[in-house]
């Protein structure tokens, strides 16, 4: 059943005061099937001459979506309906893709089919290979990826109109094919080593990590681990409703801007170390830390006010309660690990101190804060050779399915309306020019 036939319409009155005048006004409410309902404010402004007012757009529903829903009280992150727990445990991340973009879980022959688009697209352009040279050899790799994958307009016209359905859904496999092997690429680059091709019948972690870490000069063997948790990974990163990132992929998107564009501005969001940098600074206060003996006094600087410290990797803007991601990767990391033989095992063993001690003091337990995803995915990456560098770049990778997935649905969306938030004004009113030479 379609969403907007699962949710339902009603009305609330809401009384607005200020010095002039008092208005109650009779608003819509629209009926979720999960989550809190939503004021329609639409007619607000037409009707009252007012504006909501909401920084950081922390109470305001910019769009219908029936692709992931979170319950941050609860800690339950849903995918069309399914846990995440359930998906990380049962599917892969190709599966998890489909499931986004198309509503369902795939039937063994749309599975066929989709895996067989998938490896249609996983090459680039020849020519794009090029691109990649006029980028310093030290530059970022998301400073790459931001480049390489606005630049796939130039090559793929066949995909750009938005409103052919067909064409959408080629952009769409373009980009969740080619990520792997334009992040693969941009790493390589900066390592000075030749590119290497992917290979259609791996699996996809496993054909990005190969493509990441083979070489000409010695045979590459995969490892089934560390395949298996760079997949749950890219699960656990798929998709988180409408953060930052996908939210700049929708407002990009609502302008028309043709689909590798928009992905690019998410990645371009994603960078920011408030969105996609949180697990490198976990690795960063694990090592500041450096032994269980300075735990005691790391968690006290936490709780001084006055003190710039915070542990980084606890708690959550959404999630008021566990991360259901972070069990799942505390299992993977465990796995990694034993298969390593890591030298990060000490670095693991004192987060898993440091988890122990935080849960157990009254100052986090009265706030919930709680062990994220990134607390555990740092160190994972870590111990699986990735540079701290990449660590952004593979979580764009993974959030390209959630990302084409939630610009499709706009797109497709009846409502849809370019995105145009309204501000609070608070500088001068008119003023009168002043010549230069009676300035005082």
């Amino acid at each position: 059943m379609a969403k907007h036939e699962q949710a339902g319409q009603g009305t609330g009155s809401i009384t607005l005061n200020d010095n002039s005048r008092q208005l109650q006004l009779e608003l819509p409410v629209l009926k979720a099937t999960q989550g809190p309902d939503v004021i329609d404010v639409r007619g607000l402004y037409r009707d009252a001459g007012y504006f909501t007012y909401d920084p950081g757009f922390t109470s305001t529903a910019s769009c219908d979506s029936a692709i992931t829903f979170i319950d941050g009280e609860k800690g339950i992150l849903l995918h069309r309906g399914y846990s995440i727990e359930t998906l990380a445990e049962n599917s892969d991340f190709l599966e998890v893709a489909y499931l986004l973009l198309f509503g369902e879980l795939p039937t063994e022959q749309q599975r066929a089919v989709f895996d067989e688009e998938i490896a249609t697209h996983t090459m680039v352009d020849e020519q794009l290979i090029r691109f990649y040279n006029g980028f310093r050899r030290d530059a970022h790799p998301m400073a790459i990826m931001v480049g390489v994958v606005g630049a796939l307009s130039a090559f793929y016209h066949d995909s750009l109109d938005i409103h052919d359905p067909d064409q959408r859904h080629i952009a769409s496999m373009r980009l969740i094919a080619k990520m792997p092997t334009i992040a693969a690429m941009a790493y390589k680059y900066t390592r000075g080593q030749p590119f290497v091709y992917p290979r259609n019948e791996l699996g996809y972690a496993e054909n990005f990590l190969r493509m990441m870490f083979s070489v000409p000069a010695e045979d590459y063997r995969s490892n089934p681990v560390l395949s298996q948790a760079l997949d749950r990974i890219f699960i656990l990163h798929a998709d988180h409703e409408q953060n930052a990132s996908t939210s700049t992929v929708r407002l990009a998107g609502s302008s028309q801007a043709n689909p590798f564009a928009c992905i690019a501005a998410g990645i371009a969001s994603l960078w920011g170390p408030a969105h996609g940098g949180a697990n490198e600074a976990v690795l960063k206060m694990l090592m500041e830390i450096g032994s269980k003996d300075r735990i005691g006094e790391y968690i006290a600087r936490a709780r001084d006010k006055n003190d710039p410290f915070r542990l980084m990797g606890f708690g959550h803007r959404v999630y008021k309660n566990h991360d259901p991601r972070a069990r799942v990767l505390r299992e993977s990391a465990h796995a990694v690990l034993r298969e390593m033989g890591s030298e990060e095992q000490p670095l693991f063993e004192l987060a898993l101190e440091l988890e122990r001690m935080a849960l157990e003091d009254d100052y986090f337990i009265e706030r919930k804060l709680f062990p994220n995803v990134d607390f555990y995915s740092g160190i994972i990456l870590r111990a699986m050779g990735f540079p701290v560098s990449m660590f952004t770049v593979l979580f764009a990778l993974a959030r390209t399915a959630g990302w084409v997935s939630q610009w499709n649905e706009m797109i497709s969306e009846p409502v849809q309306r370019i995105g145009r938030p309204r501000q609070r004004y608070i500088g001068y009113g008119p003023r009168e020019f002043i010549p230069r030479d009676k300035r005082g």
